[in-house]
């Protein structure tokens, strides 16, 4: 049973427009710390890299947590809920592969904000950036594997 009851509802009503960016967050089953495996967190760094290397995203930063993921990116030639399902599910199927794990990987939906045009970008790729830090995980962001930026 999803944490939050109303996740599914997340994308009801709601639609993707290519062009905007948007600020993804999605949370692991039950909020398990499975990436606080950096092996198993770089299986999810290579599903959003494929997305933007494939042109439905352009990415413009991103932070794997132990136990969610933040992305900032602008949608290009994709449906928004296509581009986090595709990312969540083959992620997903690595995870399991290398795991032997079986059952939800993630919390069903996501939460996605989308940026008002002329919003500047760099306060939320901040944000997303120093999510570390502010769990305490490092002291400095240099010193976290699972993380990016395009500014870097």
């Amino acid at each position: 049973m999803p944490t939050q009851p109303n996740s599914h509802r997340l994308r009801l009503g709601r639609t993707s427009e290519n062009g905007r960016a948007y600020l993804i967050t999605a949370v692991i089953h039950e909020r398990q710390p499975i990436f606080s495996d950096w092996r198993l967190g770089r299986l999810l760094v290579a599903e959003l890299r494929r997305a933007h290397d494939a042109g439905f995203v352009d990415s413009i930063a991103w932070v794997v947590m132990p136990d969610h993921f933040h992305w900032l990116m602008q949608l290009q030639d994709n449906n928004l809920g296509n581009v986090v399902g595709s990312t969540k599910s083959r992620c997903t199927q690595a995870v399991n592969k290398m795991t032997g794990r079986r059952g939800p990987l993630w919390q069903t939906g996501y939460h996605d904000r989308a940026i008002r045009d002329g919003e500047e970008l760099l306060p939320f790729a901040r944000y997303i950036v120093a999510n570390p830090l502010r769990a305490g995980l490092v002291e400095k962001i240099g010193d976290y594997p699972l993380w990016d930026a395009c500014w870097l």
